[in-house]
């Protein structure tokens, strides 16, 4: 089972009657994982570019966890925390629904490659955030299901 099937399978509490995810995909504030990779310097960097994420997903109405999984159903956009992955593939489990806003409240979602993964620049009420995801996250697909879902509602 991919990480993404998992998680639209565990978000299932979380949802309202008759709600339905469309994407989702597991992330971290842009920076996190230059903090996490060791060394003072790092540490310093990525720590500052992950709160500043952080701070602006804030002030958007947005909570964010590390790590955690965008979701994107027809009606939300939930952030929900999640279990660290491990080499064996374990992990990646729903824990808890962190925050969320109305789907009507986000801009825009867009999706750029870099190098081992992807930024995600997530604008929701003229504030745009920035997380970081892997090379097999389904990012595209949770920016492309946006892209219908906002010409829906």
């Amino acid at each position: 089972m991919s990480y993404e099937d998992k998680i639209k399978e565990q978000a299932r509490p979380y949802l309202q009657p008759g709600e339905r995810v469309l994407g989702a995909f597991r992330a971290r504030p842009r920076g996190a994982t230059q903090a996490s990779m060791g060394g003072l310097a790092g540490n310093v960097i990525g720590g500052r570019k992950a709160s500043q994420q952080r701070r602006t997903a804030q002030d958007a109405g947005l909570q964010l966890a590390s790590p955690m999984a965008l979701t994107l159903t027809d009606k939300r956009l939930l952030v929900l925390r999640v279990s660290r992955p491990t080499v064996t593939g374990k992990g990646g489990d729903v824990k808890d629904l962190v925050s969320e806003v109305p789907l009507t409240d986000v801009d825009s979602i867009d999706v750029k490659r870099l190098l081992g993964g992807k930024v995600v620049t997530v604008t929701v009420r003229g504030s745009a955030f920035k997380l970081e995801a892997g090379v097999g996250e389904n990012a595209k697909g949770v920016a492309d299901g946006f892209a219908v879902a906002k010409t829906a509602v």
